[in-house]
């Protein structure tokens, strides 16, 4: 079972395990933001593993800030990319230097949430 929640700035998808993050086009994830979708995690994962996946269907920004904080998220246990058709550029490899957790970047959403079954030991 799935819970589906639209906000401001984009579509966030809480499943057993993982969660899908849809941002719109031309936001900037920002420490605020980040905040805003740790309390989601929470609120919905409470002290259970999972993978935050990031579909990026959009182009938008990223401040590399979140990563620290990102990874203080105790129950998170693996961070995905997986690359829509507008993305043009790949920054994977430098957004990787600032999180602690494994991170990732996929070509498809199926292969995201084969990862997060591995990491969640589903």
């Amino acid at each position: 079972m799935s819970v589906v929640k639209t906000y401001p700035y984009g579509t966030i998808t809480c499943h057993n395990h993982y969660m899908i993050a849809v941002m719109k086009e031309g936001i900037t994830v920002s420490i605020d933001l980040n905040n805003e979708l740790y309390d989601i995690a929470r609120n919905y994962f409470n002290n259970r593993k999972f993978v935050y996946i990031t579909h990026r269907i959009n182009s938008y920004s990223v401040d590399p800030n979140v990563y620290f904080e990102t990874s203080k998220i105790k129950n998170l246990v693996g961070f995905a990319v997986v690359f829509g058709d507008s993305v043009k550029i790949d920054n994977t490899d430098f957004e990787s230097t600032f999180i602690s957790i494994p991170f990732k970047a996929f070509q498809s959403l199926d292969e995201a949430i084969a990862w997060s079954d591995q990491l969640c030991n589903v």
